[in-house]
């Protein structure tokens, strides 16, 4: 009854079935993988977001990378801003508006600075033209933070490109930027959440979504698997059924003798 089974149709089917199988298991443990990625992450960002302020040169010296360790740690520094060499931030959209990051020096004494970015200020006429920036505050500021590494086009997903303006960048890489600069910097920025004293800002820069910290890929990961079962549930099903239907086909021959037989 099962010799259908190895027809050219069904051992079509059978390696069908036979690929589909490993395919969901790998795409199955893939999503499991992300989700313990993104979970670590947000847990990781979410515990250096509530974390205490630190003093900036105890996470971040001039020369040295900041640590992916460190992102997101709240951070405070002194010093005086440096509008000689501000720069604006092109393509950063927030809130569904186009507009620049507004990248301003804060020279911290003996040489050396960092970059704070101050916040978000809508585009111009044109994506040349320079934005409306406010003034910084003059003399002596507190700046409070979030301490951020520096920006490369894999992890901004921005593509890089010389000839733009003067004044402006696509990236807020800070050994780029630093080798224009009259003073040492670190390998990062600040994103500027306060400071003392206050005064007129451009709009503050959100603070990371953690979101569901992988939750969807953890549903995915469960769907594929699911869909294994489906796959080999239905692989019988339709076996069985086959078979069924075979036996039906040769059973009615029989029957039709027997009523035959019978007679009027």
């Amino acid at each position: 009854m099962y010799r259908f089974l190895l027809t050219p149709r069904w051992l079509a089917f059978h390696v069908v079935v036979l690929l589909v199988i490993p395919a969901f298991v790998f795409l199955g443990r893939w999503q499991f993988g992300r989700f313990e990625e993104r979970s670590a992450a947000s847990h990781h960002i979410t515990a250096n977001l509530r974390a205490g302020a630190a003093p900036l040169d105890t996470l971040a010296r001039p020369g040295e990378p900041v640590r992916d360790a460190d992102e997101y740690r709240t951070v405070t520094v002194s010093g005086t801003y440096d509008t000689a060499h501000q720069l604006v931030v092109r393509r950063r959209p927030q809130e569904g508006r186009l507009g620049f990051y507004v990248l301003t020096p804060l020279v911290t004494g003996s040489g050396q600075a960092v970059l704070v970015n101050r916040g978000w200020v809508p585009a111009g006429a044109t994506a040349d033209a320079m934005p409306q920036v406010p003034a910084p505050a003059t003399g002596e500021v507190t700046v409070t933070g979030r301490l951020r590494p520096s920006e490369t086009e894999e992890t901004s997903g921005i593509r890089n490109r010389a000839g733009l303006p003067p004044g402006q960048v696509l990236l807020i890489d800070a050994g780029a930027i630093g080798r224009g600069l009259p003073y040492r910097i670190p390998g990062g920025y600040v994103e500027l959440t306060g400071q003392r004293p206050a005064a007129a800002e451009p709009e503050p820069v959100p603070a990371p979504d953690v979101g569901e910290g992988g939750g969807l890929n953890l549903a995915y990961g469960v769907q594929w698997w699911l869909f294994i079962g489906i796959a080999v549930g239905g692989w019988f099903f339709l076996i069985r059924r086959e078979a069924a239907d075979i036996k039906a086909a040769a059973d009615e021959p029989e029957e039709e003798l027997a009523d035959a037989t019978k007679g009027p």
